[in-house]
């Protein structure tokens, strides 16, 4: 269980995206194999908006979990899918030896009508939790957001959101990518205070190239520090020297938190194993 793994060690663990077409499965066993020489804890895989990529999560963190002997954890999104539905996909997920879940509500999909929005079986992520502990035996995880969610009124609303998580289940908290650890420090003292006693895992995102902060950054809703901004904009346009300087940011980040003391590192691999095994090398 990757809850009692955190209690006895500092884990490293990444997230990788399946496919979006089958013609691509070789390829990504690739990555999952490059990506498994690196000696991570876990796996967690993505899931697509309202389940539309649910079969190929369920492959891919199959091929974690029984191919290469590496915790695979499945993301599960329940805003656009009903209570039949989500068991059906745990039911594929148990028989696959996977056991460990992601429990978030997940972005709205952009075809799906204000009726349907409104009439969902589950309204929040900690809804969907009580419901799966309730019908199934995984191992529930949850999202937090150290800049809190985006659509939450304060912060305060957002850290009583993340206690119904945790009394719903959840074993332990893998956070938003953050840019500025200052942000993620305070984060944890305001958590603690509010009674989350659970492990938490930082969430750090490399940012590689320029549109990242049009694209990861502006929905994840985290806020872009000068010293991230004065990369870009001195390396925004070469994309090789961008690279780099990505790589380089994300390892100070690291070593920042752990000289810190969080034990629990989680990077959004982006399915890139060249990237996520220069930022390993620097760490260890």
């Amino acid at each position: 269980m990757i809850a009692d793994l955190m209690k006895h060690k500092d884990t490293l663990s990444f997230e990788v995206f399946p496919p979006k077409k089958d013609g691509e499965f070789e390829k990504a066993f690739e990555i999952l194999n490059s990506l498994g020489t690196l000696g991570p804890d876990y796996i967690s895989v993505t899931y697509g908006a309202g389940g539309s990529r649910a079969g190929k999560t369920v492959e891919i963190a199959s091929y974690i979990q029984n191919t290469l002997g590496i915790d695979a954890m499945a993301h599960l999104t329940c805003v656009g899918s009903r209570r039949e539905q989500l068991l059906g996909v745990c039911e594929e997920l148990e028989k696959a030896n996977v056991t460990h879940i992601l429990a978030l509500r997940g972005d709205r999909p952009k075809d799906m009508t204000d009726e349907q929005f409104l009439s969902r079986d589950f309204e929040h992520a900690s809804d969907m939790m009580g419901f799966l502990r309730e019908h199934t035996d995984l191992h529930l995880a949850g999202a937090c957001y150290p800049e809190k969610h985006y659509e939450s009124f304060s912060m305060e609303s957002d850290l009583n959101n993340l206690k119904k998580k945790q009394d719903a289940g959840a074993e332990f908290f893998i956070s938003q990518l953050f840019l500025d650890n200052d942000y993620y420090y305070a984060f944890l003292e305001k958590a603690a205070k509010k009674g989350i006693t659970v492990p938490i895992c930082a969430g750090i995102m490399p940012i590689t190239s320029a549109k990242q902060i049009g694209t990861s950054i502006t929905l994840s809703g985290s806020s872009v520090p000068k010293a991230m901004a004065d990369l870009l904009a001195t390396y925004g346009d070469n994309p090789d020297d961008m690279r780099r300087a990505g790589v380089d940011y994300a390892i100070r980040q690291i070593r920042d938190l752990k000289e810190n003391g969080v034990k629990h590192i989680h990077l959004y691999s982006m399915n890139r194993p060249k990237t996520t095994g220069e930022i390993v090398d620097g760490i260890r």
